[in-house]
C-alpha cells in the first residue's frame, strides 16, 4: 500500500512577499536620540544660538570691535546710546562700551566656564571613587566634602577669594573649590546606584579589576548625569565670577570684564542709567542662556522620555 508523503511547508514571512525574512530596523543609538530630542526643543536651540553668537563675538573681538577697549577720552565721557562713534555709549573714562562688552566676553566666559570644567574633572573623580569603593572610605570622603558644601556658594567664593587675594587666577581657584563639592555629591550618588546593577556584579564575578569596571561599566552610565548637572552650574559660575570682579576680587582695571565694568560704572547710573546697565544685561543674557540650554539637555538625556 502506497503511502503519500506530505511535503513540509516553508514558513513565509507575512511582511516579505518573496519569502525572504524582513530586515529588522536598527534602533537609534542613545546619543542619536538625545540629539533628535534636543533638536525638537526650540528653547534650548534658541539658548544655544545666543551662546554661540556670544562666544563667536568674544573669539573674534579684535576683528569686530569698533574701537580699542582700553583707549580713554575724557572729552567723550558718558556718551548716551546711539552717539556717533559710540553705538552703545561710552563709560566714565570715555571708552567705547560696545568694544569693552565684546572684549569683556572673553574674560567673563573664561572665568565662568573654566572653574566648572576643572571642578567637573576633579569632582567626578572624587565622587566616582567614593561611590564605587563605599564603606568607610565613602563616609570619610563625603563628610570632608560636606564641610565645604555646608557653606553658601557666594560666601565661600568671597571668603576664598579674599584669603587668596584679588586676581583672575585666584578667582579661578576659588570658584573651582566652590563647585567641586556639589559635583562630587552628584557623582557619588549616581555611582552608588550603578555599582549595584547586575552587569557590574557580573563583571566583578568574572574577575575584572576595579579600574576596568569603572572604565568600562561605570563611566558610561554616570558621566551623562554629572555632565548635565555641571552645565547647570555654569550660569551660577558666571554670576559668581562677575560678583567677585564687582567686589574687586576678580579681574583688575583696566581689563574689560562684565562684572568689573558693572562696578566701575555703578557711580554713573544716575547720569547714564542705560549705558551702566549694559554689562548687567550681558551677564543676565549669558547666564539665562546657559540655564535654558542645561534644562533642554537634561530633558533630552532623560531616557524615560
Amino acid at each position: 500500500m502506497a503511502t503519500s508523503s506530505v511535503e513540509p511547508k516553508t514558513a513565509i514571512s507575512l511582511s516579505a512577499p518573496d519569502g525572504a525574512a524582513a530586515p529588522v530596523p536598527r534602533s537609534r543609538g542613545y546619543w542619536t536620540s538625545v540629539l533628535m530630542r534636543l533638536r525638537r526643543d526650540p528653547v534650548a536651540l534658541a539658548a544655544g544660538f545666543v551662546l554661540l553668537v556670544i562666544v563667536l563675538m568674544a573669539l573674534a573681538a579684535p576683528l569686530i570691535a569698533p574701537a580699542d577697549p582700553y583707549k580713554t577720552s575724557m572729552i567723550n565721557r558718558l556718551k548716551p546710546i546711539g552717539t556717533e562713534g559710540f553705538l552703545l555709549g561710552s563709560d566714565e573714562l570715555g571708552r567705547d562700551v560696545l568694544s569693552r562688552l565684546i572684549h569683556g566676553g572673553r574674560l567673563s566666559l573664561f572665568i565662568g566656564v573654566v572653574p566648572v570644567l576643572i571642578a567637573f574633572v576633579i569632582g567626578s573623580l572624587i565622587g566616582i571613587a567614593a561611590g564605587f569603593v563605599g564603606g568607610r572610605v565613602n563616609t570619610a570622603i563625603m563628610r570632608t566634602v560636606d564641610v565645604f558644601y555646608a557653606f553658601p556658594s557666594v560666601l565661600l567664593a568671597i571668603a576664598l577669594a579674599g584669603a587668596l587675594g584679588a586676581g583672575v587666577v585666584n578667582a579661578l581657584v576659588s570658584l573651582t573649590i566652590v563647585f567641586i563639592p556639589p559635583i562630587a555629591r552628584v557623582a557619588e550618588s549616581v555611582t552608588t546606584q550603578v555599582r549595584n546593577f547586575d552587569f557590574v556584579d557580573a563583571a566583578r564575578a568574572s574577575g575584572a579589576g576595579p579600574i576596568t569596571i569603572i572604565r568600562v561599566h561605570i563611566l558610561g552610565n554616570v558621566l551623562g548625569p554629572i555632565f548635565v548637572y555641571a552645565t547647570s552650574l555654569i550660569s551660577v559660575s558666571m554670576i559668581l565670577a562677575s560678583g567677585l570682579s564687582f567686589l574687586g576680587l576678580g579681574a583688575r582695571p583696566p581689563e574689560p570684564e562684565w562684572g568689573l565694568m558693572l562696578n566701575t560704572m555703578r557711580t554713573t547710573i544716575y547720569v547714564n542709567p542705560w549705558v551702566a546697565a549694559l554689562p548687567g544685561a550681558m551677564i543676565f543674557i549669558t547666564s539665562i542662556s546657559f540655564n535654558m540650554l542645561s534644562d533642554g539637555l537634561r530633558s533630552a538625556m532623560d531616557v524615560k522620555l
